[in-house]
């Protein structure tokens, strides 16, 4: 975290005082990292800069940007971020408790702030294998630390509605000592959603209607509006900030490196006010509102506050040009001024290279197979039933013209045989790709046009201990990713490029989504809807439970 900085400093422009809801021309003092004075000096000048606290991303998941938070932090403050809301839970479904430490560990050379959360679902259900496992007392250890100040988004919102005693137990561990609960309810309305929120859950992310938001605002909750790299929300919920300002904030959630090296929450403050949200009210979904409801340590741009602040150019495009934290200053004309850390990685790969014969399917004569639907640009998936492509000597196989392709979770943590179902809306004609992010557990998943390819692409993800990989006939091309299988050791603007080669390789085979990798990651995400693939088999959420692929 940036060292408070001990220069006396005098910045002069417009002023936005998210606390008081004016705005004003004025001057800000700043010595020994703090705000020592706000002096106002009549209405705002037109041509001037303007200043303001800096943006607060009120829920991410670091790993999914692929960078640890050091590097991380480096591309964020150049977007006037300078504090996130962060669970670690992708590092915690890998490593368990020395994972969030390390996490916590490199943080602390972020050039932001950084907040983390307990983990409170590790795995996020027990069917599928992870690399680790929580109950109380290991949430309780977490919630311990000082670095933690929150209990994590409860993703097994059906334990919290029926009462199981191991779930409700971990949400006591953070109400005994009074810190914020974070939820996770996609879907959950009427009277389950009150049951999930009398439980003590005060937040929730991961609505996608706007009926969805407002019956969570309805009960006092916090409605995070989200746009990531797969789940884009923003357009739906985003008049819930004119109906209901106070209890909105905005997340990122999930942001792949090359997206994150374009935008943050600087681009949704910008959009809901082209949408016609007041400025008073976008500004506040950014900044006050996440930092009073988790009582962040973090700045307003008052008189005795850390000056977390950011100057940028007008009230419409809200281009940051330069960002402090701690009367640092981090970032200037969208470059960071923090250098980089070397990270030691850590990992655990313990599986062994598959053969294709390993991702074949028998047919059963007379059935149909269930398929899971991918949904550009959300996370949630549908479900269908196909007559599927049989081979001669009776195996299911791709039948890219229909655009059913094989999804496969191969377990990273041990030597299993591979779960295989059939995806539908990638729309690849050939080729595979394959990534170890593959949230909650982060086993390796991978969807391909024909088994030869898939098996490439996941061998190389194995190969590599971890990343993110394409293979076509002769092509392979791989992301390493040797951090917990989650992150690179390379710098952000090189890992994006990387990133994006990938992503142009799945689309010059046929690829149809606008984040294939990201879409992908969340396949096997067994506590969103509808239908998902573990290591174990296929999950149907509505009915928390595996299910059996055919069906008459």
């Amino acid at each position: 975290m940036a060292s408070p900085s001990p220069t006396p400093q005098t910045l002069q422009g417009n002023i936005v005082d998210v606390v008081a809801g004016k705005m004003f021309a004025g001057t800000i003092g700043i010595a020994h990292g703090r705000i020592t004075r706000v002096t106002e000096q009549g209405a705002p000048k037109s041509g001037a800069s303007w200043f303001s606290p800096g943006f607060v991303d009120a829920h991410v998941h670091v790993e999914s940007s692929m960078l640890p938070p050091s590097e991380f932090a480096r591309v964020a403050v150049t977007h006037g971020t300078v504090a996130t809301v962060s669970d670690p839970h992708e590092i915690a479904n890998v490593l368990g408790l020395p994972g969030v430490r390390w996490m916590i560990a490199d943080a602390k050379h972020a050039a932001c702030k950084i907040f983390f959360g307990a983990p409170s679902c590790v795995p996020a259900t027990s069917f599928e294998t992870a690399g680790a496992r929580f109950g109380p007392r290991e949430v309780g250890e977490l919630l311990a630390l000082p670095e933690i100040l929150y209990l994590a988004e409860v993703m097994n919102f059906p334990a919290v509605i029926h009462g199981d005693p191991t779930m409700l137990s971990i949400i006591a561990e953070a109400k005994k000592r009074g810190k914020r609960v974070d939820g996770h309810s996609p879907g959950v309305l009427g009277e389950d959603l009150k049951k999930y929120a009398a439980a003590g859950i005060q937040t929730d992310h991961e609505c996608t209607t706007l009926e969805e938001a407002r019956q969570r605002a309805a009960l006092g909750m916090m409605v995070w509006i989200r746009e990531g790299s797969a789940a884009r929300n923003f357009e739906a919920l985003w008049p819930l900030l004119l109906e209901k300002p106070a209890n909105c904030g905005l997340c990122s959630d999930d942001k792949h490196p090359d997206e994150l090296l374009v935008s943050q929450i600087d681009a949704l403050v910008r959009r809901a006010v082209a949408h016609g949200v007041p400025v008073m009210d976008a500004m506040r979904a950014a900044t006050l509102n996440p930092v009073r409801h988790y009582g962040l340590i973090v700045g307003l741009l008052q008189t005795d506050d850390p000056a977390d602040l950011i100057e940028f150019n007008n009230l419409t495009e809200f281009k940051v040009q330069r960002t402090w934290v701690n009367g640092q200053l981090v970032a200037q004309k969208g470059q960071s001024l923090i250098a980089r850390v070397e990270v030691k990685p850590v990992n655990i790969f313990n599986t062994h290279p598959k053969k294709p014969e390993a991702f074949a399917i028998p047919a059963v004569p007379g059935k149909r197979l269930r398929v899971i639907e991918a949904i550009d640009g959300q996370i949630v998936t549908g479900s269908t039933i196909e007559k599927p492509k049989v081979s001669s000597n009776g195996l299911v196989v791709c039948d890219p013209s229909r655009d059913l392709l094989k999804l496969t979770v191969v377990n990273r943590y041990s030597d299993a045989p591979p779960a295989v179902a059939l995806v539908r809306n990638f729309g690849l004609k050939s080729g595979a790709l394959a990534s170890s992010v593959a949230h909650d557990s982060h086993n390796i998943v991978a969807v391909g046009a024909n088994d030869a390819d898939l098996a490439r692409a996941v061998n190389a993800v194995i190969k590599h201990g971890g990343g993110l990989s394409f293979a076509a006939g002769e092509i392979e091309k791989v992301l390493p990713l040797p951090i917990a299988g989650l992150m690179t050791t390379v710098d952000a603007h090189t890992a994006g490029a990387a990133y994006q080669e990938l992503s142009t390789l799945a689309r010059e085979h046929g690829c149809k989504l606008q984040a294939p990798y990201m879409c992908l990651s969340f396949l096997a995400l067994l506590v969103i809807p509808q239908l998902k693939l573990s290591d174990l088999g296929l999950f149907d959420v509505g009915k928390f439970a595996l299910v059996q692929p055919w069906v008459d």
